[in-house]
């Protein structure tokens, strides 16, 4: 038969899908199965990577082929780095088969083929593989179905790590748990061994480039079977590094099936003998002989095989389980400039839970179906929400971040986050306070890791002037570095305390940092707005790695944000005479503000002309992105409008006009690279009305994701749908599986923080705004649908929140999957003059500017697993 796509998909009853698109529904699987998420195929396979690996253990990624790729369980960064001789494959006896048959479960490569010496043979890639893949990822899921006309059996993979919001511990496992499924296709039983084998990697550092078994950091290597209980598999230690020991660690491959074989040691030999002798043994006899090894000799290490056998009768399905888990307890500090410390150990968090690699194993195997559920649930309440498909991949697949070697887990839950990732090496440390003000998804995800990054800010960073280090070094020290502050990441870390303590209703952990937060808004006083009218002026560094001159509206606005916020702080804890001090420069600030920058389009900078640094890198007359910054925050934490209402509105359109380009091919951009060609973006800066500096603010040509994402949150804040969603169309169009990997977003680095302003995409297309002190929680939903579902994770509890609109009034309904909710205000839109409300308990709704605030009289308590309905009706 010719082989052609049709045929391929035909056979395997798999829909047709479009590989290039930003976001597609998958239709059907192998097993018929309906995946939300994004799919591709073909050339789109080319770049995938997703990330499979705990909050703070590193991670291994999952090719778009079904491979394991880009190796970073070793406390760093590692892209393009491959386990030699490591790979799944299948061997089928029977079911009509004329002789056995093995085939790597992985799809074919694509070209180039290229090398000095071929495709190098440690990639195994010399083995037969799988015709064709579908890929489909809903981040922490993602599944491949395997298309192969020529086998008797379907094969799919699902390859996950535990993800559930509020739930730090079980999302921060060192686990790829990889299902494999077979379904046959065969008219008798079939004889099935699937085996995973793996290189021990154990004195592995991180780094170099493999090319076999060999190494200087490999020696005394030792593999071992191992079984307790319903558990077994493969135990992977050296005794070459003793425990404090940055080499110094293991690993595991556990499942729970009981008909197993194995080989702890590739049988040695010259030239290619051992790869020959594996291939003969398992295609001749189907199973490995059960041999034990010795420990490998200095410079070396081994490959090791465990195979699960099964027999698969006619149209039956089985399912096969992997956990492949990790424990490296100490991560190097290879980051500082300062040589005493350079290669210092660290403990990380989750070396101190595990006493080695086959403890979080069997937690997983333990407890897997309350783990997967609970992850699927995640998933599942995202990925079926009415959200634009677009805007649920862009949430959905940038929160991989938060798993990356971008962000890591100390000893005692200390956070610690680069902005990004290089191929080997973490970018810009640590906890960056001006790039971590666009990222909105760990503080609603995991507050307790956030909260720990204020405590670093405000505990350990603040300086005796009052100015805070913007850059966290390690180890810590009082103070933090020696650098200048950084305005916006001041302001903008007073805004993420509000923020936290919101999300947390945590009285005495706000009392405890206030002190520090008024020093830290005060200093202002001292040096940004040293005349005290609201308006910065003075030097202002900034996310931009330059300084501002004279006021502008980026620094402005966070500052009117963090005055703002501050005097709810104060208010709340009783300090009335800081709380008025506050609110009267917030008001003086903001109409100053709107007077000096307003051209009637946009906001711009008055540059200082008097001061000779202004020369250069300002923007001047021109068009920001990052104009309303702030107001963006403040639209996320609810503080309300900063500025006109309708100069915001004007400001965000001007920016949609005049920044975003539809096409690059005739864009002349002598910076950093980011779109390119016929791809769509929105630039950081531009002039349309001319006045272009000869030497304009560094990166004003080159288009950033997270920047994107937080000026199309703000558009969707202003009913600006349209707009905004065009804008996150192009960056997922851009990250395609063809020009780039959709799973990681490239700014400094891979994976990069900045993008983690997605989730206000979220927050801002469901209206979500909570508060734990008082007890209140709102949606007010932008997309104009009779039926709205989205997913909500509000710091104390998260869910699931749906309407449906009746000619008769409203219809809503708040699940609780996790955490509890204590409610005695809620907000829901309602378009009548006054409400009647049915709910639980007594209560009463008021009608103003387009809601109804319902309110009790006493807490509405909702545990996980229960849901509160409300109806309301015209009075």
């Amino acid at each position: 038969m010719k082989l052609t796509r049709r045929s391929l998909l035909l056979t395997a009853a798999v829909a047709p899908a479009v590989a290039q698109a930003p976001s597609v529904r998958a239709k059907t699987t192998l097993a018929g199965q309906r995946q939300p998420g994004r799919r591709f195929e073909g050339e789109a396979l080319r770049e995938i990577a997703f990330p499979l690996g705990g909050i703070g253990t590193g991670t291994v990624s999952l090719g778009g082929y079904g491979n394991l790729r880009d190796w970073e369980i070793f406390n760093r960064p590692n892209k393009g780095g491959a386990l030699p001789m490591t790979f799944v494959a299948l061997r089928l006896q029977g079911g009509g088969l004329k002789a056995p048959l093995i085939r790597v479960l992985e799809r074919q490569p694509h070209p180039p083929f290229t090398g000095a010496s071929g495709v190098p043979r440690e990639t195994a890639l010399g083995l037969p593989r799988l015709r064709e893949a579908v890929f489909t990822g809903a981040y922490p899921f993602a599944h491949v179905a395997f298309l192969d006309p020529g086998l008797p059996v379907e094969v799919s993979l699902e390859a996950f790590n535990p993800m559930i919001p509020l739930e730090t511990d079980d999302s921060s496992l060192p686990v790829a748990i990889l299902t494999y499924r077979l379904r046959s296709r065969a008219p008798s039983p079939l004889r099935c061994a699937l085996a995973f084998s793996i290189m021990n990697p154990v004195g592995y550092d991180g780094v170099t480039r493999l090319r076999g078994r060999r190494a200087p950091f490999f020696g005394q290597n030792v593999n071992r079977p191992r079984r307790e209980g319903e558990l077994a598999g493969l135990f992977m230690t050296s005794e070459k590094y003793f425990p404090d020991s940055t080499r110094y660690g293991s690993m595991a491959l556990a499942t729970r099936e009981s008909d197993l074989s194995w080989r702890m040691r590739w049988e040695h030999g010259r030239w290619w003998d051992e790869f020959h002798r594996w291939w003969d043994e398992f295609l001749e006899k189907g199973r490995f002989p059960d041999l034990e090894a010795p420990p490998s000799a200095e410079g070396e290490t081994e490959y090791a095989t465990l195979a699960v056998h099964f027999e698969l009768l006619p149209a039956s399905t089985r399912d096969v389980t992997f956990v492949l888990s990790w424990h490296f307890p100490n991560t190097e500090l290879y980051w500082t400039g300062e040589a005493d410390q350079r290669g210092r150990p660290l403990r990380n968090h989750y070396g101190t839970r595990w006493r080695d690699a086959w403890e979080p194993a069997a937690y997983v195997l333990g407890n897997l179906d309350s783990l997967r559920r609970r992850s699927l649930r995640y998933r599942d309440l995202l990925w079926n929400s009415t959200l634009p498909e677009a805007v649920k991949d862009a949430v959905s697949s940038q929160a991989s971040i938060i798993r990356t070697n971008t962000v890591m887990v100390m000893e005692n839950k200390l956070t610690l986050a680069f902005e990004g990732c290089n191929d080997n090496v973490g970018c810009c440390p640590m906890n960056c306070t001006h790039v971590y003000n666009y990222e909105q998804a760990l503080a609603h995800l995991y507050p307790d890791l956030e909260r720990s990054m204020r405590e670093t800010d405000f505990l350990v960073n603040m300086r005796p002037d009052g100015s805070m280090s913007f850059r966290t070094p390690v180890p810590l020290r009082p103070g933090g570095n020696r650098m200048f502050p950084a305005a916006d990441g001041q302001m903008g870390c007073i805004m993420k305390v509000y923020r936290e303590w919101r999300l947390s209703g945590d009285d005495d952990w706000l009392r405890k940092l206030w002190p520090e937060v008024k020093r830290a808004l005060e200093y202002a006083w001292t040096s940004w707005d040293a005349d005290r009218d609201g308006v910065m002026e003075g030097e202002q560094h900034n996310t931009y790695d330059i300084e501002f001159y004279g006021p502008n509206s980026m620094m402005g606005t966070l500052y009117l944000g963090a005055l703002e916020a501050a005097a709810r702080m104060a208010r709340h804890l009783g300090d009335h005479e800081a709380a008025k001090r506050y609110a009267e420069l917030r008001q003086r600030g903001s109409r100053l503000l709107d007077q000096l920058l307003w051209n009637g389009e946009y906001y711009i900078q008055k540059v200082d002309a008097n001061n000779e640094k202004a020369q250069r890198y300002q923007y001047g007359e021109g068009c920001l992105s990052d104009q309303l910054l702030g107001q963006w925050f403040a639209e996320v934490v609810d503080l309300g409008k900063l500025l006109p209402a309708d100069h915001i509105r004007t400001a965000l359109a001007s920016i949609f006009r005049y920044n975003f380009r539809s096409d690059f091919s005739d864009f002349a951009n002598v910076q950093r690279i980011y779109a390119i060609n016929d791809e769509k973006g929105l630039l950081l800066c531009t002039w349309p009305r001319g006045g272009r500096p000869a030497l304009p603010m560094v990166y004003s040509d080159e288009v950033w994701t997270g920047i994107e994402y937080q000026v199309a949150a703000h558009m969707f804040y202003e009913g600006m749908i349209k707009e905004g969603l065009a804008i996150v169309e192009a960056v997922r169009a851009r990250y395609d599986g063809v020009r780039r990997n959709p799973w990681n977003e490239i700014e400094c680095g891979h994976h990069y923080a900045r993008a983690l302003a997605s989730w206000s995409l979220l927050t801002a297309l469901s209206g979500f705004a909570f508060s734990a002190p008082d007890k209140e929680m709102r949606f007010r939903p932008r997309l104009r649908r009779s039926e709205f579902r989205a997913l909500y994770s509000a710091g104390v509890a998260w869910g699931e929140y749906r309407q449906r609109a009746t000619k008769e009034g409203l219809e809503a309904e708040i699940t609780v999957e996790g955490g509890r909710l204590e409610l005695v205000r809620l907000g829901l839109p309602f378009s009548g003059p006054k409400a009647q409300v049915t709910t639980r308990g007594p209560a009463r709704a008021t009608v103003r500017d387009g809601e109804a605030l319902i309110e009790w009289p006493e807490p509405v308590r909702i545990e996980a697993g229960q849901r509160l309905r409300v109806t309301l009706k015209p009075a």
